[in-house]
C-alpha cells in the first residue's frame, strides 16, 4: 500500500504566515484521532502534511511538517523553539562560582482571545494523546462559542490580532520557525521591501545552511515525499526569498511538486513610491516563483494588483473586514485548505506532480483560483438542484486578482466541491416523473458536477472534479464574519436570523483554473511599466537588482501572458505589434 506520500509545507512572510496560522487551525479542527471514530473521517490524509513526535517525556505530538520564516519582532508571545520539547525537571546546575548578572526581557503577553481559549480547554479532557496547542479531544462536539469561553468577551478582539502568531492554534515543531533578524517586521526603517534584499538573504551562508538543515530534517523522515508547498509573501522583498528557495528546491529535490502561492494581502496604501516597490516586487516574484515552480497561484481578496488596485472583492455570505489581515487571510486559507484535497485524500493516486501537470500544459506554469465560501446551497437542497439555481455559471468568486470569468475560457481546471452530503449528491425523480434538468439523470454526485461544469464552460479541454461529503470544519479562532442568512452548518437560511447563529462548518466549492483571463491580467503589469522610468527607483535596484535583469523580467512576463491568449482574437496591444 502507498504511504501517506508527504508534503513539506514553507510559508514565507507574514502574510503567508497569517494564511498557514488559519490553514493549520483548519486542519486541526478535522483531526480524527480515535480508531472507533474513523467512519466519520473523510478521507483526508492528515499524515501528507503533519508529522508524529515525542516529547521528551514521552508524549506523542503530531505538529505540522513546515518551515515559517519571517521578520525580527513578527511572534509576539510565541516561542521560536516552542514548547513541546521543553525539560520541565532539567535545571542543569551553572558551574561558574562568581558573580552572575542575568539580562531577562520581558516576554509579550499572549493574545486575549488565545487566553480565553486555553482556560476553556484546559476544564475539558483531551481524549487523544497527540499535544496541541490547545487541545481539544476528538470526540468534543461543544460549539465553538462554548469552547470559546471568556475569550469571546475581551473587547474588540479581532483588534487584537496583529500578528499570525496571535491567531496560531496548533503547536510547531522546534525546527519550524526560522527568524530573520536582519530586518524588522514592524517601524518604518529596516525593513524587507524589495526583491533583491531577498535575494541576498539566502546568498548569507547562514540562514542558507539553516534552511537547508531543517529542509533535509524533515525529508529524511519521509518515506515518499511527493512534493513541497511554498506560501509566499508576493508584495515585498519575501517575494525574492521564494525565488531563491524555489530554485533551491527545484535543484536539490528534482521530480518533486513544487506548487507554489504568491500572497498578496488587501492593499490600502496609495504612496505611488510603496505602489510601484509592490508592483515591481509582484512581477518579479511571478516571473522567478512560476519558472522554479510546477505551478504558481496568486492568491488575493485585490480587484487588481497594478499600481492602482481595484477595490476587494465582496463574498455574498462573509462580511468580512478588508483592512484585517486576520480576516482577509481566514477566506484565503479555507480556499487554500479546499482546492489542495486532491493530492490529500486517501483514495486518490492523484499527486501534486500530476495535478500541476493538468494545469499547466503548453507552457502554462500560471493558475487562478476561485472560491464559493460558502457554496450557496439550502440545507435540505440536492446537489442538482443547487446547481440550477446558478444556470450561467458557478457561484464562486475570484481570489487571484484576475477579475471575473464572464466569456473568457478555461483551458483546464481542477474543481472541488465539500460539505454536500452523499444522499443529497442526486436527486432521481419518481417513477413516471419527468426529470427536472439533466442533472436530475446522473447516477453520482462526480457526474453531476462534472455534467453541469461541461455545460456553463464548454470550452474547458481538462476537467477533474472531486466530491467530499464532509465540510470545512471551522474552530475559533477563526472570524464569525458570515452574514445572518446561514444556519450553524453554513447553509442558507428562507431570511436573515434575528439570531445569528455562531457558524461551526461551512460548504465550499474552489477550483484551480488555466483561464484566459491570465492573459489581460499579466500583460496589465507589462502595459503599466512600459512607459515608466523605473530608473528614477534607484534604491530598488540598489537592493541587488541590475536594471537589465528587471526589463528582462518584464518581457519574460509578457511571454508568459501569450500563453493564454485565446486562439483567433484580435486584441493585439501596441507594445504586441511593434
Amino acid at each position: 500500500m502507498l504511504g501517506p506520500r508527504e508534503v513539506v509545507t514553507l510559508q514565507l512572510g507574514h502574510y503567508a504566515g497569517s494564511v498557514g496560522a488559519h490553514w493549520w487551525g483548519l486542519q486541526e479542527a478535522s483531526f480524527c484521532f480515535d480508531p472507533a471514530d474513523k467512519q466519520s473521517d473523510e478521507g483526508i490524509r492528515h499524515d501528507v502534511l503533519s508529522r508524529t513526535g515525542k516529547t521528551l517525556q514521552g508524549q506523542e505530538t503530531y505538529t505540522p511538517r513546515l518551515i515559517a520564516v519571517d521578520l525580527k519582532g513578527s511572534l509576539s508571545s510565541l516561542k521560536q523553539e516552542g514548547c513541546l520539547y521543553q525539560d520541565r525537571k532539567a535545571n542543569t546546575p551553572v558551574a561558574w562560582k562568581g558573580n552572575l548578572m542575568t539580562h531577562q526581557e520581558e516576554s509579550s503577553p499572549k493574545n486575549p482571545f488565545l487566553q480565553g481559549l486555553d482556560r476553556s480547554a484546559s476544564h475539558k479532557p483531551s481524549n487523544s494523546g497527540f499535544v496541541l496547542r490547545t487541545p481539544h479531544g476528538s470526540k468534543d462536539r461543544t460549539s465553538p462559542l462554548e469552547r470559546q469561553g471568556e475569550a469571546s468577551k475581551a473587547p474588540n478582539v479581532e483588534r487584537t490580532m496583529h500578528v499570525w502568531s496571535d491567531f496560531l492554534r496548533t503547536h510547531l515543531h522546534p525546527r519550524s520557525i526560522l527568524t530573520i533578524h536582519q530586518y524588522d517586521h514592524d517601524g518604518e526603517s529596516n525593513r524587507l521591501e524589495a526583491f533583491g534584499q531577498g535575494e541576498k538573504l539566502l546568498q548569507d551562508a547562514t540562514y542558507l545552511e539553516e534552511l537547508e538543515d531543517r529542509l533535509h530534517f524533515y525529508v529524511e523522515e519521509c518515506d515518499y515525499l511527493q512534493g513541497f508547498q511554498v506560501l509566499c509573501d508576493l508584495h515585498n522583498g519575501f517575494s525574492g526569498v521564494g525565488a531563491k528557495v524555489t530554485e533551491l528546491l527545484q535543484d536539490e529535490y528534482p521530480g518533486k511538486g513544487i506548487l507554489t502561492w504568491g500572497l498578496t494581502p488587501v492593499l490600502s496604501t496609495l504612496n505611488p513610491h510603496l505602489s510601484l516597490y509592490r508592483l515591481m516586487n509582484t512581477i518579479l516574484g511571478l516571473v522567478h516563483l512560476s519558472d522554479h515552480s510546477s505551478l504558481f497561484c496568486p492568491l488575493s481578496l485585490n480587484g487588481s494588483l497594478g499600481l492602482r488596485p481595484e477595490p476587494p472583492i465582496a463574498l455574498p455570505y462573509v462580511q468580512y473586514n478588508a483592512s484585517l489581515d486576520y480576516h482577509t487571510s481566514a477566506i484565503l486559507a479555507t480556499a487554500l485548505d479546499t482546492c489542495t484535497v486532491p493530492y490529500r485524500l486517501q483514495s486518490s493516486a492523484l499527486s501534486m506532480v500530476h495535478l500541476a501537470e493538468a494545469l499547466n500544459f503548453s507552457g502554462r506554469k500560471v493558475a487562478s483560483a476561485v472560491a464559493a465560501v460558502p457554496f450557496p446551497a439550502d440545507p435540505s437542497q440536492s446537489l442538482p438542484d443547487a446547481l440550477c439555481a446558478h444556470q450561467s455559471a458557478m457561484p464562486w468568486s475570484p481570489l487571484s486578482s484576475c477579475g471575473e470569468q464572464g466569456d473568457s475560457r478555461c483551458f483546464a481546471q481542477s474543481v472541488v466541491l465539500r460539505g454536500i452530503a452523499k444522499e443529497r449528491l442526486v436527486s432521481k425523480p419518481p417513477p413516471g416523473c419527468e426529470p427536472k434538468s439533466i442533472l436530475h439523470m446522473c447516477e453520482t454526485g462526480e457526474e453531476v458536477l462534472a455534467r453541469y461544469l461541461y455545460t456553463t464552460c464548454p470550452s474547458t479541454l481538462s476537467s477533474t472534479v472531486h466530491l467530499l461529503p464532509g465540510p470545512c470544519q471551522l474552530r475559533p479562532p477563526y472570524p464569525q464574519y458570515f452574514s445572518p442568512r446561514l444556519d450553524k452548518q453554513g447553509f442558507l437560511l428562507d431570511a436573515p436570523s434575528r439570531a445569528p447563529a455562531t457558524v461551526e462548518s461551512v460548504p465550499v466549492a474552489t477550483a484551480l483554473q488555466a483561464s484566459a483571463l491570465l492573459h489581460g491580467s499579466l500583460g496589465a503589469f507589462h502595459k503599466e511599466l512600459r512607459g515608466l522610468d523605473v530608473r528614477r527607483w534607484a534604491s530598488f535596484f540598489s537592493a541587488g537588482v541590475e536594471l537589465e535583469d528587471f526589463q528582462e523580467a518584464l518581457e519574460d512576463l509578457r511571454t508568459l501572458s501569450h500563453c493564454y491568449r485565446e486562439s483567433g482574437t484580435n486584441d493585439e496591444s501596441e507594445d504586441e505589434t511593434d
